[in-house]
């Protein structure tokens, strides 16, 4: 009940409600914003919104090292049982821990072909069957559209939800006619949902640019990123 509780207030229901019901199995989600806005701590408050509904969550990181994932889905499970008054409840905490599992690669060091096979040997035999895998640090200006498409038919294959995290180039902001960055245009026809980050003061606000097969107002979307705590929260 009280994890039920949880997933219900969760801001995260608002993306749903505000989006064709989130992404969606077989599709792609990106969370984009240049470094530091926050991308990371948004895919790992998606993951443990998830977790907390009892699914198991794939974290890819293509990052040097892994400790500062653990490091963020430790801080954002205790601000949220910290709100419900759960701190000293262990059960939550080792169920969400037991249903997630946090993996490496350096992206050019091992073929994503190789990578996404991996992955697919692990949930289809059952030693542990993902619901969604989050993938962080992927570089799209080192990618292509055909090793992109490779990620299109893993989700598909298995039916899964993905998100990315991406990274907008300080020095390029520049955007297309639809208001997706120009890193990212490439890779939009495999793309379902598409959230900017967009700094303001004191807060930064998501920018919901692609819903499936609408190109909505930039203010459709009623969410922020609390730099604070680093939790997306309803915006007032």
């Amino acid at each position: 009940m009280i994890t039920e509780e949880m997933v219900s207030r969760s801001p995260l229901r608002i993306l749903e409600k505000s989006t064709q019901g989130g992404v969606g199995k077989g599709n792609i989600g990106i969370i984009a914003a240049r470094k530091g806005v926050g991308k990371t701590a948004c895919l790992v408050h998606i993951a443990t919104d998830q977790l907390l509904q009892g699914k198991n969550i794939i974290h890819v990181s293509f990052a040097a090292n892994t400790a500062h994932i653990i490091s963020w889905y430790d801080d954002i499970y205790h601000e949220i049982a910290r709100r419900f008054k759960l701190s000293g409840n262990t059960d939550i905490y080792d169920q969400v821990t037991r249903n997630r599992v946090i993996m490496n690669f350096k992206q050019g060091g091992v073929a994503i072909t190789k990578i996404l096979s991996s992955l697919k040997t692990m949930i289809k035999e059952g030693h542990f069957v993902a619901d969604a895998v989050m993938v962080d640090g992927y570089d799209f200006s080192k990618s292509s559209q055909e090793e992109f498409s490779e990620f299109k038919q893993f989700a598909q294959d298995l039916q899964i939800s993905l998100w990315f995290s991406a990274t907008t180039h300080r020095d390029d902001p520049s955007k297309d006619e639809k208001g997706v960055p120009t890193v990212l245009s490439p890779y939009m026809n495999n793309t379902s949902i598409l959230i900017l980050m967009v700094p303001m003061q004191g807060y930064v606000h998501l920018n919901l640019v692609k819903d499936h097969d609408i190109f909505p107002s930039p203010d459709s979307l009623q969410l922020k990123l609390d730099p604070q705590v680093m939790l997306i929260a309803e915006e007032k």
